[in-house]
C-alpha cells in the first residue's frame, strides 16, 4: 500500500513542490497520476522510492515509513518498488538478457534464480528471442518493454511508470498500457505517472489529478 498523509515537500528557497498531499493506493490497484510539468508528480515518485523525505506529513510504502526510514532499509524498500524511468536508463553495452539480470544481481540474487527468472520475465513482456541483442538493436517499443522487464524482474509489489508512452506513437502507447494492465492482473500495484490526459481516457481506471502541488481530483475515468 502507498499512503500519503498531509505531505508537504519544500526545496531550498522555500519552494513548495507539494502542499498537503493526501492519498492512498491500495495493493493491487491500477492508478494514473496526472498533471502538467511542475505539478509535483516527480516529487511524489521520489518520495515513494525513498529518494526524498517529506518536509512534513508522512509517507508509507509497503510497510516502510519513508518520513523516518533509515539508510540501511532503503535497499529493502526498493526491492518492493520497481521504477520504469522515462528515459529507460538501459545499459547500452549489455544485452537485453544482461540488462534484466543486472537488476537481480544488484539485490543479491543467486545465479540459479537469475537463470530461472529472467527468461520468464522476457517472455512475459514479449521479448523472447531478443535476449542476445543490445538496446540499440531493438525498437523504441521494445526498449520500453525491456525497461518494464527490468522493473518487474525482482517481483516487486508495486511498479511506478514515469511517462511510459512519452516517446511512442499512439498504437505503441496503447500496447504498452495494455501490457501494464496485464501485469496488474497478476497482482502488482501499478502507478502510471503521465501528463497525457487523452491516453487515460482509454482506460477505466482511477485517476489522481495533481496541480500546483495539490490533489485536485481523485476519481474513476468517466466520473464527473
Amino acid at each position: 500500500m502507498i499512503e500519503f498523509a498531509n505531505v508537504v515537500m519544500e526545496y531550498s528557497g522555500n519552494t513548495q513542490a507539494l502542499r498537503g498531499v493526501s492519498m492512498q493506493i491500495d495493493d493491487g490497484e491500477f492508478v494514473f497520476l496526472v498533471g502538467p510539468s511542475g505539478s509535483g508528480k516527480s516529487t511524489i515518485m521520489k518520495l515513494i522510492s525513498g529518494e526524498l523525505k517529506p518536509t512534513s506529513g508522512y509517507v508509507h510504502v509497503n510497510g516502510y515509513e519513508l518520513d523516518r526510514i533509515r539508510r540501511r532499509e532503503k535497499p529493502y524498500l526498493r526491492r518492493t518498488v520497481g521504477v520504469i524511468f522515462q528515459d529507460f536508463r538501459l545499459i547500452e553495452n549489455m544485452t537485453v538478457y544482461e540488462n534484466v539480470a543486472f537488476a537481480m544481481r544488484v539485490v543479491g540474487a543467486k545465479r540459479r534464480e537469475i537463470k530461472a527468472r529472467v527468461p520468464y520475465v522476457l517472455k512475459l513482456v514479449g521479448l523472447e528471442g531478443k535476449q542476445h541483442r543490445h538496446p540499440n538493436e531493438i525498437s523504441g517499443g521494445e526498449q520500453q518493454r525491456l525497461a518494464i522487464a527490468r522493473a518487474l524482474v525482482n517481483n516487486p509489489s508495486a511498479i511506478i511508470a514515469d511517462e511510459p508512452t512519452g516517446n511512442l506513437d499512439p498504437a505503441r502507447s496503447l500496447e504498452i498500457m495494455r501490457l501494464l494492465q496485464e501485469i496488474n492482473k497478476l497482482g502488482t500495484t501499478v502507478l502510471v505517472v503521465t501528463h497525457q490526459h487523452e491516453l487515460v481516457q482509454h482506460f477505466n481506471n482511477r485517476v489522481i489529478v495533481i496541480s500546483n502541488g495539490r490533489v485536485v481530483k481523485d476519481r474513476m475515468v468517466g466520473e464527473a
